[in-house]
């Protein structure tokens, strides 16, 4: 039978795992990607990460997420007992699974639709539950967004596609060119710090906190022309944010240079970790980097993966896909969740091992 999971590192954290294996201690830093409904096939692994494998530890891990990622984080925030990660995990894939919204017959909901109704829905989820998320005593949250500049600065119904237009042109030259028109904003954590840092691109972080929780969640899963964007969050600069994916599709940052001798473990739905939205269609840019020299990160087997419904992961395209056909579409995504659970499986017995043999990234 095919393996479902397959283990990456960089060299650094290659030589450790065939060396020691892994250890929960050694998890420093967990980032989340963007990828929509990708996202899915990894809440198997988050409920045992968040449950029983990390609370055999007692060290501060910083969890860092952009869109999904930033929800499943966020999530994880809300378990302060390992027993409590299960059926908050669980809950989020089911209010992603049964996302609806209104629309004209034959036509695409309005990004005003889904952004009420999916603020509602993290309304739902968070409202009242913002200390509990703040105050967890390991965890310490970081959500990426995207600030736009310039003809981006304020959602315009022209204004916005042409600086998007600009946005893409100026990251087909430099992805650091990017930054003219999308600035990173991390809402942080105040208790402590990114343990590394994000000179690699326009960045600033900005206080997280009970009155901007919310808000951020909803503009880091802000995706452009989906969703609205979200305009002048509490304790950030003015403007309009999107999507945390649009800089930071994968997160691929400067990790190699964290403080500590931790490792970063990456519970991916890929191999390769694209830096930015825009980067997707770049493959260049797909490489493993130095900065991710100390990553282990953990993906699905794309042979597994063809054993799922319509032989892929769960995607934005089912929306198309199954249109009106809500209970089809969530049946599809439901089973690929119930099959990913040999991924969680394949990595506790993967971490009972004394030595890992992980593949290069």
């Amino acid at each position: 039978m095919t393996k479902a999971l397959q283990i990456f590192a960089g060299p650094r954290a290659r030589a450790r795992l065939a060396q020691q294996g892994l250890r929960p201690e050694d998890v420093q830093v967990i980032p989340a990607a963007a990828g929509g409904p990708k996202g899915l096939i990894l809440n198997p692994l988050d409920q045992y990460i968040f449950g029983d494998w990390l609370a055999a530890s007692r060290q501060e891990v910083h969890l860092l997420g952009a869109s999904i990622g930033a929800w499943r984080m966020a999530t994880a925030c809300l378990a302060h007992r390992p027993a409590e990660a299960v059926p908050e995990f669980q809950r989020l894939a089911e209010e992603y699974i049964h996302q609806q919204y209104e629309s004209a017959p034959g036509k695409s909901p309005t990004a005003a639709v889904v952004s009420r109704g999916f603020g509602q829905k993290l309304h739902e989820v968070f409202g009242g539950r913002e200390a509990q998320v703040l105050s967890h005593p390991r965890w310490r949250l970081h959500l990426f967004t995207s600030r736009g500049q310039g003809l981006l600065a304020r959602e315009h119904r022209w204004r916005t596609p042409v600086g998007y237009a600009a946005a893409f042109a100026a990251n087909a030259l430099s992805r650091r060119a990017m930054g003219r028109w999308l600035e990173r904003v991390v809402f942080s954590d105040l208790r402590s710090p990114l343990p590394m840092d994000l000179r690699d691109y326009r960045s600033r972080q900005v206080g997280l906190n009970a009155r901007n929780l919310q808000a951020a969640l909803l503009a880091s899963c802000s995706i452009p022309f989906w969703l609205q964007a979200v305009h002048d969050i509490a304790g950030a600069p003015a403007g309009a944010y999107w999507d945390g994916g649009i800089t930071d599709y994968h997160l691929h940052l400067n990790y190699a240079a964290m403080v500590g001798e931790g490792v970063v473990l990456y519970p991916h739905f890929q191999r390769e970790v694209v830096p930015g939205w825009l980067d997707k269609a770049l493959k260049h840019r797909h490489r493993a980097t130095a900065f991710l020299d100390n990553v282990v990160l953990l993906a699905p087997h794309p042979d597994w993966v063809r054993s799922l419904p319509n032989s892929k992961l769960p995607d934005r395209a089912d929306f198309q896909r199954y249109g009106d056909d809500v209970a089809a579409r969530a049946a599809a995504w439901r089973r690929a969740i119930d099959e990913s659970q040999r991924l969680r499986d394949e990595f506790a017995e993967a971490c009972r091992q004394d030595t890992i043999q992980a593949l290069p990234l």
